[in-house]
């Protein structure tokens, strides 16, 4: 009896100190003011309990106490909790405080928005989340949001991953149980770099950090996921929408893909596959085929978000797609393999992580949650081509900045294999730049100029084809910024899909392109593509500079002068070279009346230590003020 009144005194004890603790981290007054550097909010705590007791059950209990400091930090607070039929929501809350510490408002479960967890994109869906949506009165104010679900899916489990942007921490604790029947895998990244603290026993782990200042994002700083604090779980034996798994290795993460969400569904009937085989009768080679087929699938289908089936993983059966004309990214490339092996060419379903930011599945930790897109791999006897399903321009064999360069998991039949995407070498992210123009005694130009593009650069550009013409004017008008006044005349676009070349031939005139100071006459000799940005500075710069894609551009320009002036200075050649690419340029003259001008940039992808970022940055200054340089005229 004794020892029972003694256990209910030590919880009631341990809950008069986690109110009291409560207490001190909702009053604004007791934050710490340096942790409010760099933030627009400041989590006061942050404190997630897994909870696994088999395969198929894991509760997970979130409490956040979130200080905002102004309108930005409004999103901080993540008073969000995610459900479909397979997650249930047992509790959601949020409290609102004031500066002092006094509540003024409580928002219940009840009172949450209710929507489809995706975009407008989406046909349908049984993925949802609530939300809350507050207004302050002031600032700054105090949100504490609790809440708890359950679920029998357990292939994605919660991760640790505490410091986001413009956002101090003040505490942030992860604790993950689990039972010692299981495996549990880890992936953790920068845990030393920050100072986490790390408690582990069978069949228990937790991470704690403590009083982070906020943190803001640098330009060329490597992706976040790999320059942050963050750890990512996975579990040897899981279940995944009822259907449970046992995998140790990206071979075994393939073989259960394979087998439970694509086995049986890249199939169409007779009439579609009598067209492809008519379609491809004399054709030998088998790339030939495979582009025939890719266009006539972009021709036929559309792209549709579609989040059904098992959890929005299983792509929707291939004679669905067919019939239907639509599909989302697994659909899509599903459907195209189908079409593929009625020509019997080897295609395999592939996942990735896709982003601008690179992003490469890890080959020491193998888990089912680390992609969110699908592409397709054609094998092609070693030379491998990559397919992107899901647009009805992409050119045959063309990867974009979206999945190039990063290890993806490749589905085959026996299993999974890590491959990597294609990266583009730097002279192959070209941009060829030629033209002319003629100068007008009043200073105004005449301008001719054709822009073809490659590569990554290629990637940047070919979307303009579809733009209107009030959105192509736009568009040139601002690349061409450093010639003001541009009134655009003529603009012939054309993709070439088979070399996967775009060009653009834009005619512009200009008035005062040429600045008239008495008998004299300045003006820019580079007026098709100058490079006008200076990265940013940084006093303390904390993270490695990366230059995830390089690139390659040459101009040729002929420069015709008005016929009543004379050169009286022009710039000297000049070549530079750095460890971080090279730039030249140099003006020719021709004739009296006409100069040549040549120019190349050269920019080299890689990775450097954050004391170099000072030296990238001189770099591209020094060619910022090249591209600027200035030929004088006199009048005659």
């Amino acid at each position: 009896m004794r020892l029972k009144i003694l256990t209910i005194a030590v919880i009631l004890c341990s809950m008069y100190v986690a109110k009291a603790q409560d207490k001190e981290l909702i009053s604004y007054l007791t934050l710490p003011q340096e942790l409010t550097k760099n933030a627009n909010a400041v989590v006061r705590l942050d404190e997630t309990l897994v909870k696994i007791e088999a395969i198929d059950d894991m509760t997970v209990s979130e409490k956040r106490i979130v200080t905002v400091l102004n309108e930005k930090g409004l999103r901080k607070i993540g008073a969000q909790v995610y459900y479909d039929e397979n997650i249930r929501i047992k509790n959601a809350e949020v409290r609102i405080y004031d500066k002092f510490g006094k509540q003024l408002k409580k928002i219940r479960q009840k009172d949450f928005e209710d929507v489809s967890a995706v975009d407008g994109a989406t046909m349908y869906t049984d993925a949802r989340y609530k939300y809350i949506e507050y207004t302050p009165v002031s600032y700054p104010f105090t949100a504490v949001f609790t809440s708890e679900i359950h679920t029998k899916k357990t292939s994605n489990l919660p991760r640790f991953s505490p410091v986001p942007y413009y956002t101090g921490i003040q505490k942030s604790r992860y604790k993950i149980t689990y039972p010692l029947s299981l495996t549990l895998y880890k992936k953790e990244h920068n845990i030393e770099e920050y100072g986490v603290i790390k408690d582990e026993k069978e069949g228990r782990l937790m991470y704690i950090l403590e009083n982070v200042p906020g943190v803001k994002p640098e330009a060329y700083s490597p992706a976040e996921a790999t320059i942050k604090p963050r750890v990512q779980f996975a579990l040897s034996k899981f279940t995944y929408e009822g259907i449970s798994a046992e995998v140790d290795n990206w071979e075994e993460v393939g073989a259960w893909i394979h087998q439970n969400l694509l086995n049986g569904r890249a199939t169409v009937d007779a009439a579609t596959k009598a067209k492809i085989e008519s379609m491809i009768a004399g054709v030998e080679s088998d790339r030939e085929k495979a582009r025939l087929i890719y266009e006539f699938m972009q021709g036929k289908t559309r792209y549709i978000s579609v989040q059904v089936g098992i959890g929005g993983y299983q792509p929707i059966k291939a004679d669905e797609v067919d019939r239907m004309g639509y599909g989302d990214c697994k659909g899509l490339t599903n459907y195209m393999m189908a079409l593929l092996k009625i020509a019997g060419i080897e295609s395999h379903y592939t996942v990735v992580y896709g982003g601008s930011k690179i992003s490469s599945f890890y080959e020491d930790f193998a888990s089912l949650g680390q992609g969110n897109h699908v592409i397709l791999n054609i094998p092609n006897k070693g030379d491998d081509i990559w397919l992107e399903c899901t647009s009805q321009k992409v050119p045959f064999g063309h990867i974009g900045d979206f999945t190039d360069d990063r290890n993806v998991l490749v589905v085959t039949p026996e299993g999974g294999k890590l491959k990597h995407t294609k990266k583009y070498a730097t002279e192959e992210n070209l941009q060829e730049t030629t033209g002319s123009y003629v100068l007008d005694s009043n200073g105004n130009i005449k301008a001719d100029v054709t822009i073809k593009t490659e590569g990554i650069q290629y990637d940047n550009r070919f979307y303009m084809e579809d733009r209107s013409d009030v959105e192509k004017d736009k568009y040139y008008k601002k690349y061409f910024q450093t010639v003001n006044n541009v009134n655009v005349d003529n603009i012939e676009l054309k993709n070439d899909k088979k070399t996967i070349e775009f060009t653009e031939k834009v005619a512009f005139n200009a008035d005062a392109y040429g600045v008239s100071t008495g008998d004299r006459m300045l003006f820019a000799v580079n007026a098709f593509n100058r490079l006008t940005s200076i990265p940013d500075r940084y006093r303390n710069r904390k993270f490695p500079l990366e230059i995830q894609r390089g690139y390659y551009d040459v101009d040729d320009y002929e420069i015709k002068l008005p016929s009543d002036y004379k050169i009286e200075a022009i710039p000297e050649d000049v070549t530079y070279e750095t460890k971080f690419g090279s730039y030249t340029f140099s003006i020719t003259q021709k004739g009296d009346q006409t100069l040549q001008y040549k120019r190349t940039i050269k920019i080299k992808d890689g990775l450097y230590p954050k004391e170099e970022y000072k030296n990238y940055r001189k770099f591209i200054k020094k060619i910022v003020r090249y591209d600027g340089s200035k030929i004088v005229l006199v009048k005659k």
